[in-house]
C-alpha cells in the first residue's frame, strides 16, 4: 500500500453543516457504502435531502484499493448515524453490502470481503483521529447503533434490518485491540 494520506473533496455542502470542537467527538461509526463504488456513493452524499441545504454522508471514504477521501471535515456534524451524530465520526468503506436490494428479505447477506488496502488504510485513519480527536474513545458499526427494522420490499409482513453495516464480514477482531477504542454496542449493553 502507497503512504497514507488523505484525499480532501468536500461535499458542496459542508461549511453549512454545524460546527463542533474537536474535543466533542468520542465516537468513530464503522459503516460501508452499501453501493458498487465511490462515484456513486459520492453522487448519494451530494444529494440534498434537508432543509438545511445538507444531505447524508460520512466524514471519511475509503475506497477498496486503500485511497481516503474526507468528505466532511471532522469538525463538523455530518449526517450517517440516527441519533449519534453531535459526537460521533463515520467512516465509510465502499462496499456493495445488500446493493441493490436492501431490503429484500432474502438479501440479507453481504457477501463482498474488506481488502486488506481498506482495513490498512482504516487503521492508520484511525491512529490519525485518536491523535486529532483527544476525548476519542469510542467505535461502533452502523448496526450497532441503527437497530430499527423495516418491512421488506418483497414482503410486507416480514421484517429486516434497516442497517446491516459494516456486517459480518467486518474484521472487528483485527481492529478493536489495534484501535485503541472501545467497542461500543448499547443493544448488548441493556
Amino acid at each position: 500500500m502507497p503512504a497514507f494520506s488523505i484525499h480532501d473533496q468536500p461535499l458542496p455542502y459542508a461549511a453549512k453543516l454545524p460546527e463542533r470542537p474537536a474535543d466533542a467527538v468520542t465516537l468513530v461509526v464503522i459503516h460501508c457504502t452499501e453501493l458498487p463504488d465511490l462515484a456513486m456513493a459520492r453522487e448519494y452524499g451530494e444529494k440534498v435531502l434537508y432543509d438545511s441545504g445538507a444531505g447524508n454522508s460520512g466524514h471519511y471514504y475509503i475506497d477498496r484499493d486503500g485511497a481516503v477521501y474526507r468528505y466532511v471535515p471532522g469538525t463538523r456534524v455530518a449526517h450517517h448515524v440516527r441519533g449519534w451524530n453531535p459526537q460521533s465520526i463515520g467512516i465509510e468503506l465502499v462496499n456493495t453490502g445488500r446493493y441493490p436490494d436492501w431490503f429484500d428479505s432474502h438479501r440479507q447477506t453481504m457477501a463482498e470481503p474488506y481488502t486488506a488496502a481498506q482495513i490498512a488504510a482504516l487503521q492508520a485513519l484511525l491512529a490519525l483521529l485518536r491523535s486529532e480527536f483527544p476525548n476519542l474513545r469510542q467505535i461502533a458499526g452502523h448496526e450497532d447503533l441503527d437497530t430499527a427494522r423495516v418491512a421488506a420490499s418483497d414482503d410486507p409482513a416480514a421484517q429486516v434490518p434497516r442497517k446491516l453495516d459494516p456486517g459480518p464480514l467486518f474484521p472487528w477482531g483485527a481492529i478493536v485491540p489495534a484501535c485503541g477504542l472501545e467497542r461500543l454496542r448499547p443493544e448488548l449493553e441493556r
